[in-house]
C-alpha cells in the first residue's frame, strides 16, 4: 500500500438562526436552522499504511480516547471495507475549536475524517452513503460531509443549499460547557415557532425574526455567556451559536470585525473569521 500524507482544515460553522419547530413523537426535536461555515477551526494530519491499525494524538492529551468521534468515524468506514488490514492510518489532530462551544468542532473532525479516509483508501462512498453514515455518529456530521451552507429541517437530516452573503463574523468563546441534553429537556425551551419557508427565506443578515430558541434559556443559566453576548451587543446585532457557549456578530468588512475584537476585554477572548459557503475542507479536498 503506498504511503500518503494529506492535511486538511476541519472549520467551525455557525447557526445563523436556530428555531424549535415542534417535538416529534420519539421525544425529538424538530429543528431548522442556517448552518454557515467560517475558516477558522482545527487541522488534521492523516497519514496511511498497512499496519491495519488507526491512530489518535491529539495536542490536547484528553481527548486521545476510544470516545473521540474521529476514531469512530474511521473505524466505521474500516467496518464497510474489504481488506481491512491493509488499510490503517495515524491521524493527528491540532484542536482550536473550543469543545461544547456549539460550533460543530467534533462534529467537523468527524466529518473531515471519513472525507480524507474516503479520499485516501479509495473507497468510493458517494456523498450521500458518508452522510447517512456520519448521521449515525451526530446530527451535525453529515453537513460537514456535504460541505455547503445549508438550511437543515428535521432533526438535521434534511439539507437544503443555501448561499449567505459575504460576510466576517467576531466570535466569542465563553469558558462554559453547555449541557445539550439538559436545555432539550427543559421545560422552558420554546418549541413552536413555525417552520420558515425555504423557497422565500431572504438572509440578510441578523435579524430579530430570525433567532435562536435556545438562547433565552441558556443566558438564564450561564452568567458568563450572558455577559459575552452583551457586551457584542453594543457593537453589532449578535446571537449565540448552536446550544452554545459561543456568541458572534456578523460585519461586513474584516477591518470592521477586528476594530471590534480589538476592544475585546481580558476576561473574553474569541477569533475574527470569514463566512464560507463551501466548506474549508472541501476547498482543499476538491478544489
Amino acid at each position: 500500500m503506498t504511503h500518503q500524507k494529506l492535511t486538511l482544515p476541519s472549520p467551525a460553522k455557525l447557526n445563523l438562526f436556530l428555531h424549535i419547530n415542534g417535538r416529534l413523537e420519539n421525544g425529538y426535536h424538530e429543528l431548522q436552522s442556517l448552518f454557515h461555515f467560517i475558516d477558522y477551526g482545527d487541522t488534521m494530519t492523516f497519514e496511511t499504511n498497512a499496519s491495519g491499525k488507526i491512530t489518535l494524538s491529539c495536542n490536547i492529551k484528553a481527548l486521545e480516547t476510544d470516545d473521540n468521534l474521529v476514531l469512530k468515524a474511521a473505524n466505521l468506514l474500516v467496518n464497510l471495507t474489504l481488506n481491512k488490514v491493509e488499510k490503517g492510518v495515524h491521524i493527528t489532530l491540532n484542536k482550536r475549536l473550543p469543545m461544547g462551544g456549539g460550533v460543530g468542532g467534533g462534529s467537523s473532525n468527524a466529518a473531515t475524517t471519513m472525507l480524507a479516509l474516503n479520499s485516501l483508501w479509495d473507497l468510493g462512498h458517494s456523498t450521500a452513503d458518508l452522510e447517512a453514515l456520519g448521521n449515525t455518529l451526530g446530527a451535525d456530521v453529515p453537513i460537514f460531509i456535504r460541505g455547503k451552507s445549508s438550511i437543515a429541517e428535521g432533526t438535521g437530516d434534511k439539507m437544503c443549499t443555501y448561499n449567505v452573503h459575504n460576510a466576517w463574523y467576531l466570535v466569542l468563546t465563553p469558558n462554559a460547557h453547555v449541557n445539550t441534553k439538559e436545555l432539550f429537556s427543559h421545560p422552558e425551551l420554546p418549541r413552536n415557532t413555525p417552520k420558515l419557508d425555504n423557497n422565500t427565506l431572504n438572509y440578510s443578515g441578523i435579524t430579530t425574526d430570525l433567532k435562536n430558541d435556545f438562547q433565552s434559556l441558556v443566558v438564564k443559566k450561564y452568567p458568563i455567556i450572558a455577559k459575552a453576548l452583551q457586551w457584542l451587543l453594543e457593537y453589532a446585532p449578535s446571537r449565540m451559536t448552536g446550544t452554545g457557549a459561543c456568541v458572534f456578530a456578523e460585519f461586513a468588512t474584516e477591518q470592521q470585525a477586528q476594530k471590534v475584537f480589538q476592544q475585546l476585554p481580558e476576561e473574553l477572548s474569541g477569533f475574527v473569521a470569514k463566512g464560507c459557503n463551501i466548506s474549508p475542507t472541501h476547498q482543499v479536498l476538491f478544489g
